[in-house]
């Protein structure tokens, strides 16, 4: 009989590749909107780094944010990872709506909020991850930490253009 802990060589990396899917499909969400000129006429907080850094930490952070999901999903049960999982889920969406306020509607202030509560979930997200698997939780660190200093971005370009 086969457990959890003995999934077939498909079922775990081909669980990775439904994770990244998963992952890189948020984050292709805001790629739809362009920053254009909207965002270029911007005032700009003067802890704003430069465009270009954007692109790469966002690709690590979604390739970690995959690989701790799946060391989630192949961990235990599916009784023990559904509500891990699904908080993930939700900060996933979280995470893809922030793109369309901000950049899609021009809403910093409901952006602003949306980016609060990812980070809240976030937080949850990893203190589940964590009892399911310490690196899983490890790995949402960065995480946290970038959507952190998010926060105080979207506050101060908030500020700056109201």
């Amino acid at each position: 009989m086969q457990t959890s802990h003995s999934k077939t060589t498909w079922q775990k990396w081909g669980g990775l590749a439904v994770w990244l899917v998963i992952c890189f499909s948020a984050s292709a969400m805001g790629a739809i909107f362009p920053v254009g000129d909207w965002y270029a006429q911007l005032n700009r907080p003067s802890f704003a780094p430069p465009n270009a850094i954007f692109g790469p930490v966002w690709t690590l952070l979604y390739l970690s944010m995959a690989i701790s999901a799946w060391l989630v999903w192949q961990s235990g049960s599916r009784q023990e990872t559904l509500l891990p999982l699904a908080i993930f889920m939700a900060q996933l969406a979280l995470n893809a709506v922030w793109s369309w306020l901000f950049f899609g509607i021009h809403r910093m202030d409901w952006a602003f909020l949306d980016i609060i509560l990812l980070l809240v979930a976030i937080g949850v997200t990893i203190v589940l991850f964590y009892r399911c698997h310490r690196m899983a939780g490890f790995l949402l660190i960065p995480y946290f930490c970038w959507v952190a200093f998010a926060t105080a971005l979207n506050f101060g370009f908030w500020r700056l253009n109201v």
